[in-house]
């Protein structure tokens, strides 16, 4: 069988699986896990029609957080409605 060739990124995370720096999760962790991942899962798609000038400050703070807009607009939105 031919071997994949990994990226450095991917090698280092082969490395620290070899060195056992990840370890396997419970079946109830992982539950948990793929239940969250669940919850955040994004199935909607919206049109919105937003001011100019808000849309540029909301650019603007999300990239001071190193983060893409929309998501951060997502992120307003969860914190709002919960």
């Amino acid at each position: 069988m031919k071997k994949a060739k990994l990226t450095k990124y991917e090698q280092s995370i082969e490395d620290a699986i070899g060195r056992g720096e990840y370890v396997p999760v419970s079946p109830e962790r992982a539950k948990w896990i793929a239940e969250q991942i669940a919850a955040y899962r994004k199935d909607a798609v919206i049109s919105l029609r937003i001011n100019a000038n808000d849309l540029k400050l909301i650019k603007e703070k999300a990239k001071k957080f190193g983060i893409p807009y929309q998501t951060y607009i997502t992120s307003i939105l969860h914190h709002v409605v919960h």
